[in-house]
């Protein structure tokens, strides 16, 4: 998932439901194979293989950890080709590769693609290295926790944080009069503020959504969801949780368009959104931390308030994703293990999370001298930090690819006027439950 400047952000999966159907397959195929040498050279130092997808900033950022971490542990090597392909496909890279049984050692997974990989017996369990390693394991936010566990175990190492709330121009407020957005507000206020700051004489909309359908396009409206009392799967496993909830939500998606207060992006990654914002023609737009530096380099009057609620009660989203270590050897193993527990460490995760605009992994990262420096330096950081306390994560639910994309059709259908709330609700209830029960 490609986000502006390069940074690799855990919201756009536009690989993510194209791989889907593969990775199914990947278990049963990958455990016909063995993976590659155990690694060990003749000086006695193991070689470890990263695919970490990463580009630009965030790419130079993980080769300098990995530069450090390789002189100052010599009997490790960590090899950090990035694995030939963005995060976007990093799915499909991996699913293939466990097919052909030559697979990395650590592979940079998307916490919402965890279940479906974890399911391969290449993936290695990680629950005593995580709950008895160097950094303590309650120190990690409890979305971190949870969207590395499966079924009761930790399946990998948290790799990146963030959160959603919502960005605005300061500028467009002062000019149209109207008072900028307090925490507390409601979804009635977003809506009539959105309709207030948009003026289609001057080209600006009070705020914009992915209109793809991809994983962009639904994370934000989990949280509007769980808000209203709903969950991505109902109690009892068989449907979604979410389909009375979902009309209301998507009702106040209906809103913004009769209004025509909203930029409802063709493109993937939300490029184009942001660069209506960045220029000055969007009042308002949900993101997390990762836009931050592009803001600042445009040099927007900006500030950040938490996402709107129908209840009052504060609820945002969070997106973690994870370092998933595959078994190529108990010497490859114990070797990648031990580079992403020392990435996971405070020291270098405030460095890792700086360079790539997240949020810190733990109450330990946040501590960090050069991580409060940084987030005091840096106009709403804050916000996104806080709104973790009241963050929720997406369900690692094998059948998570085939919600979300049901869904993101729903979504889509409303913001192009074509479905009402109700009947895109129904379809996407009708195409989820059918995936709900395929034996998994």
């Amino acid at each position: 998932m490609t986000r502006t400047r390069g940074v690799l952000c855990p919201v756009e999966r536009r690989g993510l439901l194209k791989g889907a159907a593969a990775v199914a397959a990947a278990p049963l195929l990958g455990a016909c194979s063995q993976g590659a040498s155990d690694g060990v050279g003749a000086d006695g130092k193991v070689t470890v293989e990263l695919w970490h997808g990463q580009v630009d900033i965030a790419k130079d950022a993980i080769q300098t950890l990995v530069t450090e971490f390789n002189r100052t542990h010599p009997r490790i090597r960590v090899d950090a080709g990035g694995g030939g392909v963005v995060s976007d496909a990093m799915l499909q890279k991996v699913t293939a590769a466990l097919a052909a049984g030559s697979y990395p050692d650590i592979a940079y997974i998307f916490g919402s693609d965890l279940a479906s990989i974890a399911r391969s017996p290449r993936v290695v369990d990680l629950t005593d290295a995580m709950r008895g390693g160097p950094t303590a394991w309650n120190s990690f936010w409890a979305p971190v926790r949870e969207a590395v566990t499966v079924n009761g175990k930790v399946r990998a190492a948290p790799a990146l944080l963030d959160s959603l709330a919502v960005v605005y121009n300061r500028k467009l407020f002062r000019q149209a009069g109207v008072p900028f957005p307090e925490a507390g507000w409601t979804w009635d206020e977003f809506t009539d503020t959105a309709r207030k700051l948009t003026d289609s004489g001057r080209g600006v909309f009070g705020t914009g959504w992915p209109g793809t359908g991809d994983e962009d396009t639904v994370w934000r409206l989990w949280p509007m969801i769980w808000d209203l009392g709903g969950d991505v799967v109902a109690a009892d496993g068989r449907s979604i949780g979410f389909a009375g909830q979902g009309v209301r939500a998507l009702d106040t998606l209906r809103r913004l368009v009769e209004d025509k207060s909203v930029y409802v992006d063709p493109k993937p990654g939300g490029e184009q959104m942001y660069q209506v914002f960045l220029g000055g023609r969007m009042a308002m737009v949900a993101t997390g931390p990762w836009q931050l530096p592009d803001i600042l380099d445009a040099e927007v009057d900006y500030d950040v308030v938490p996402l709107p609620s129908y209840s009052g009660r504060p609820v945002t989203i969070s997106g973690p994703d994870t370092w998933t270590v595959f078994d190529n050897g108990s010497a490859r193993s114990r070797a990648a293990v031990e580079f992403v527990q020392w990435m996971m460490r405070p020291e270098q995760d405030a460095r890792w999370d700086i360079r790539a605009g997240s949020l810190p992994l733990g109450s330990a990262t946040e501590r960090q001298p050069q991580w409060r420096k940084h987030s005091q330096q840096t106009t709403g950081l804050r916000v996104f930090t806080d709104a973790l306390d009241s963050a929720r994560v997406r369900p690692v639910h094998a059948a998570y690819p085939q919600i979300s994309q049901a869904l993101g059709e729903a979504i889509v259908s409303v913001l192009l006027g074509r479905d009402s709330p109700t009947d895109a609700l129904r379809r996407c209830a009708d195409k989820a439950d059918a995936a709900l029960l395929i034996p998994r």
